[in-house]
């Protein structure tokens, strides 16, 4: 098992929760209107969506692999191209972080998670988002294809959880320090380019 693997794809994971997009506003949003406990709602359904993701990848990759190396190889070649396309496109887009959305309102807790739930399971964009970054941290020789996916899963989601958290936690503050010092929206921006690259070098080589 190779530990490093595991300890770089923690870092990436964290990175990328850490920049602005659509789950994490959502749930800085929410926070702030109506309370910690409704954010953590959509944070669980967000991350319950993501088992759903999964799931899918770990037995079509592991089934893939069984099959024919040759192709295994050509989809990590697909997944640091997406990767990159999605660094591309964080350049294009504002270095602005826009905390308005008319789609929030005020639900019951459970409405909430199932919002957050939804919200990631008919998004086809986080599938194709993990078939690119999965393949490409497999971090052992002896142990099965499918365990290891769930394995990275897991730490998916457990990174994801404590980070999208603490922006559930921290809300008021975060939305305070971001207004403030908008420079902030730029080196959030850049993080995400770099890191997406990064990990788009590291799957090819």
């Amino acid at each position: 098992m190779n530990t490093e693997i595991l300890i770089s794809f923690c870092l990436a994971v964290f990175a990328l929760a850490l920049s602005p997009g659509p789950d994490n506003i959502f749930v800085l949003v929410q926070s702030i209107r109506f309370g910690k406990k409704y954010a953590f709602a959509v944070v669980a359904g967000l991350m319950t969506g993501c088992l759903v993701h999964t799931s899918l990848v770990a037995f079509g990759v592991s089934l893939l692999i069984a099959k024919n190396e040759m192709l295994f190889m050509l989809l990590k070649i697909f997944g640091a191209a997406y990767l990159l396309f999605l660094a591309y496109k964080v350049y294009r887009s504002s270095n602005q972080i826009n905390f308005s959305n008319d789609e929030f309102e005020a639900k019951p807790i459970f409405g909430l998670f199932r919002q957050g739930f939804m919200m990631n399971v008919l998004n086809p964009k986080v599938s194709l988002f993990f078939l690119a970054l999965f393949p490409g941290f497999l971090f052992s020789e002896e142990l099965n294809e499918t365990l290891q996916f769930y394995v990275l899963g897991v730490l998916f989601i457990l990174v994801s959880f404590l980070v999208f958290g603490s922006i559930a936690f921290l809300a008021g503050s975060l939305k305070t320090y971001l207004e403030k010092h908008q420079h902030s929206g730029v080196f959030l921006k850049w993080m995400q380019i770099v890191v997406f690259i990064g990990i788009a070098i590291f799957i090819l080589f």
